[in-house]
């Protein structure tokens, strides 16, 4: 196989219906599962505790907190068998958290490490506000992308990026994930991440139509990413790399925040590749698209 020249396009069909595929099960998963929303959007109450002791099993804490008649409620480790986080959504109205803390405190040694409330109001807000910027961000991405190539590439651009957004969230929805705004910021940062990797894709391709103009655009593509293929593996490897060692030792507080950076990387590797040069052969991209516009000047005689 010749690595600078590899035929990335000829599987542009597959990857095509693969995407459709994870899209369409994502929707579908959001639709019926919906996302699990965590407390900064719900609203409820969190509790974090450090026992004096390692315990085994969760059950016996759950046994304590089912007796106190919350149904609606999560257990967690976070950081080791000693760290306990109790997490009571739905807004904290009647949620008496010192009858909590008090009650299983005469069955467990233990410190409470953090207590906060979070109001139904507080969590509608910033749900709104999170989708805002969501939305935000992805618009002026496009428009970024529209003067600094051509609307062409923006629209590839845009498809990518709303192509990892619903993967990630479709990943959450699917396995059932807390949804809180760590994730949100993840996803973000996800943006950012698969647009760097379409400029660099962009850049490429326009450089390669502007030195063959009447190069094919399919060998065009292929050529292009063949030369920078390299260098996105390095980074996203590099990249998963941290995000896996923040999944395993960095605790329960931040490991959806590392799943979604996970996912969304992955997904935006792919994206760059097969989601924006499918939009551009797509398209009909050509040369005469990327070609500079000159400006003509005047002679009016004077010196």
């Amino acid at each position: 196989m010749d690595l600078n020249n590899i035929n990335f396009m000829r599987i542009r069909r597959q990857t095509t219906v693969l995407s459709v595929i994870l899209i369409v099960i994502s929707i579908f998963s959001l639709f019926i599962n919906k996302l699990n929303l965590g407390l900064d959007f719900t609203g409820g109450s969190l509790i974090e505790i450090r026992l004096e002791k390692e315990i085994d099993s969760l059950e016996e804490i759950r046994s304590l907190l089912q007796s106190l008649e919350l149904n609606d409620f999560q257990v967690n480790y976070f950081g080791s068998n000693r760290d306990i986080s109790i997490k009571v959504p739905g807004g904290g109205e009647s949620i008496d958290e010192e009858a909590i803390i008090l009650n299983l405190q005469e069955f467990l040694n233990f410190e409470v490490r953090r207590q906060e409330f979070v109001g139904p109001q507080v969590g509608s807000e910033l749900r709104d506000q999170g989708g805002l910027g969501l939305l935000a961000a992805l618009a002026v991405m496009m428009v970024y992308i529209m003067f600094r190539f051509q609307y062409k590439f923006a629209l590839g651009a845009l498809l990518a990026l709303i192509h990892d957004v619903i993967i990630v969230l479709g990943f959450f929805s699917l396995f059932s994930l807390d949804f809180d705004l760590a994730v949100l910021a993840a996803i973000l940062a996800v943006i950012g991440y698969s647009l760097n990797d379409t400029i660099v894709v962009s850049d490429r391709v326009r450089e390669n139509f502007r030195k063959k103009r009447r190069s094919d655009a399919k060998i065009a593509i292929n050529r292009s990413l063949s030369q920078m293929i390299g260098r996105t593996l390095i980074t996203s490897l590099t990249t998963l790399l941290v995000l896996l060692a923040l999944l395993i030792f960095g605790g329960e507080t931040i490991s959806n925040f590392s799943i979604a950076l996970i996912v969304g990387v992955i997904s935006g590797t792919y994206s760059s590749i097969y989601i924006v040069c499918n939009t551009l052969l797509t398209l009909n991209i050509t040369s005469e698209d990327l070609m500079i516009k000159k400006t003509e000047v005047l002679d009016d005689g004077m010196p």
